[in-house]
Order: C-alpha cells, then sequence, then structure tokens
C-alpha cells in the first residue's frame, strides 16, 4: 500500500479525493491536514463518516514524512508554492491542484496570478498532470502540476485535431461554462444562493486565468503557436463544465472523419469518450470521464466536451497521476 496524506483537507477536492481513496485497492490515507482546523475529518465532510477514522492536523513536512510517501495538496494558489518545496526536499512526492506550477514562465505567472513566484526554479521540472498528453513523463516525477478543469476540458477538445494539423492553431474561441464548485468552499458572495441561482453570465472576459495555461500546453504539446481567447461562464449548478469551441479548418474533412482523428488519437485513454451525440454535463457528472464531440458548422469545426469540473477536472485526474507515478492501473479507484 502507498501511504497518501492530503494537505488542506477542508475543500471540495480534498473531499473528492478521499471519496476515490477510500476505493482504491492500493492507496491508504494516513494523514489530513489543515492550518486551522482540528476536527475529525467526518466533521468537516460528512459523507466521509464511517470511512476515515482521521482528524485534521498541522504537520510538518518532516511528521508528514513519517506517515506517508506522496501528498496531494490541495492548497490555493500561492499558499501551494510556499508549501510544496519543504515536502519535496524531505523525499515526498507531491501532486499538486494548484496553478502554482503548470505555467513555465515566472513572468507569465506573476502578471495573470498577481503574485511573485517563490519557487520559480522548479517551474521547468514540474510535470503537467494531463495523462493523455504527458503519460510517459508523469510516470518518472516527484512533482505532478495537475491541470485546471477549464484547461483539461478545452486541451483535450483540441489536442487531437492541433497536433494532426487539421485546424489553424490561432483564432479559436473557447466558450466555457462551469458549475459553482469551480469557485470552491469559501463563501464568496458571487456564488450565494440568491446571487447565481436562477441566473447566468460570462466573468473575467479577456483575462481569465485559465487562458495562458491552455496555450502553453497546446503550444507545448503540439509544436505550433496556439493563440485562444477564451471566455468562462458561472451556471447554477453544483458541477460540470460544459465548453463549446469554435475553430478554422485547415483542410476539407468531414465531420466523421474529424470524430475518428479523435478517436485514434484517444485510443489508449481510458477516461475519454468521443460521441456522436452532443454531450451535456450530466453524462460525465460525477465520474472521471471526458466526452466531447464534433460539428460541422459552415466554414468552422465546433467541439462540445464536458466533464465533471471536480472529478476529472480536478481530482480525479490527481488520482490518474497517482496511479502512473506509482505503476499502478491508471483506472484504480476511478471506475
Amino acid at each position: 500500500m502507498t501511504r497518501v496524506a492530503i494537505l488542506g483537507g477542508t475543500g471540495y477536492t480534498a473531499l473528492e479525493l478521499l471519496k476515490i481513496l477510500a476505493r482504491h485497492s492500493s492507496a491508504k490515507v494516513t494523514a489530513i491536514t489543515s492550518r486551522t482546523e482540528t476536527s475529525p475529518i467526518r466533521e468537516i465532510h460528512p459523507s466521509l463518516a464511517g470511512r476515515f477514522d482521521l482528524s485534521l492536523e498541522n504537520l510538518s513536512p518532516q511528521q508528514l514524512k513519517e506517515r506517508a510517501d506522496v501528498v496531494f495538496c490541495c492548497l490555493p494558489h500561492v499558499a501551494s508554492m510556499e508549501a510544496v518545496p519543504g515536502h519535496l526536499e524531505v523525499g515526498l512526492k507531491v501532486i499538486d491542484l494548484s496553478a502554482d506550477y503548470r505555467l513555465k514562465d515566472p513572468e507569465v505567472y506573476a502578471k495573470w496570478y498577481g503574485h511573485a513566484h517563490t519557487d520559480a526554479g522548479r517551474l521547468s521540472s514540474a510535470v503537467y498532470g494531463l495523462p493523455e498528453l504527458y503519460r510517459d513523463r508523469i510516470r518518472g516525477t516527484n512533482l505532478i502540476a495537475n491541470p485546471g478543469c477549464y484547461t483539461s476540458t478545452s486541451i483535450l477538445a483540441l489536442a487531437p485535431l492541433i497536433q494532426q494539423g487539421l485546424v489553424e492553431p490561432t483564432g479559436i474561441i473557447i466558450d466555457a461554462k462551469s458549475g459553482v464548485s469551480g469557485a470552491g468552499r469559501t463563501p464568496k458572495q458571487n456564488i450565494l444562493f440568491a446571487e447565481c441561482n436562477e441566473s447566468f453570465g460570462a466573468y473575467s472576459v479577456g483575462n481569465h486565468r485559465h487562458q495562458p495555461e491552455i496555450e502553453q500546453i497546446l503550444s507545448e504539446s503540439s509544436g505550433r503557436n496556439v493563440d485562444v481567447i477564451f471566455t468562462p461562464h458561472l451556471t447554477p449548478m453544483d458541477r460540470g463544465i460544459e465548453a463549446t469551441i469554435y475553430a478554422v479548418p485547415k483542410a476539407k474533412a468531414t465531420q466523421q472523419e474529424l470524430l475518428e482523428v479523435c478517436r485514434a488519437f484517444y485510443q489508449e485513454s481510458p477516461f475519454v469518450r468521443v460521441v456522436d451525440r452532443i454531450p451535456t454535463t450530466k453524462d460525465s457528472a460525477y465520474t472521471n470521464f471526458f466526452d466531447m464531440t464534433i460539428r460541422i458548422v459552415k466554414d468552422r469545426v465546433v467541439i462540445l466536451a464536458c466533464l465533471d469540473n471536480l472529478i476529472k477536472g480536478a481530482s480525479g485526474v490527481a488520482i490518474q497521476n497517482f496511479n502512473l507515478m506509482y505503476g499502478y492501473p491508471e483506472t484504480d479507484g476511478l471506475l
């Protein structure tokens, strides 16, 4: 059994991780930390009652090293980069669910996150944790930069067509919608029930932090300079992401031909479903599946994609990364 610690156990991503780890054949959760809470985990997340008999603790990296082999870091941005180095230095492996290690350029990070990166030397060595693109790199690393939910949806939808040179890498429009849980568990005015219920709207237009992440990974994986316009929207549902993506084709191809390209691209990826129907968020809710399809509309390729933002967009893909790091079946705990 691999001993697992959760760093920052009070949020939604930690809850989903613990639910998955409870049914994992080769993982044992040995510690759950918090900087402010000392309650039993069942009091913070009542759905875990009867599954874990652990309490939240404020533990040092050295104390965690005595109990664990790997840490899932569920801390917020900035707090994560302050915590990760100490855990790596004592010999723990780290899967970081924040955005602190996703962007390779510290100046880009500072521009989009408004904070200087305090561990910039590790940005070049952190492996972006999207197994469908970086499976081999994930197996040999000790620091995973777990991808974001919007980014996973957008990158998985576009990667096959950009890598095969079937759509233009520039002029791409990503129109994406997320459930309220994507904003986290900390109370904020815009996610109060009376504010977001029966309402729908865009936010962070032109300046959302996931845009440079999408462009970086698609450019790096394809060898092409990718440029997108990314517009997110908040929808009055608990969970799920839907993205409608518009791209200009580089050559004439039928809808079925493009679908077959995507199916071939993901034939070794157990959680990608390239479907003929138009997917909805309910199809992939509470699962680690990513669903996508394609339509040809006039002179555009329209890609429609959905995933669960808390699982395939966060904790589920983190478990995929854990499985790859330790040589377990990629689907362990996830099916």
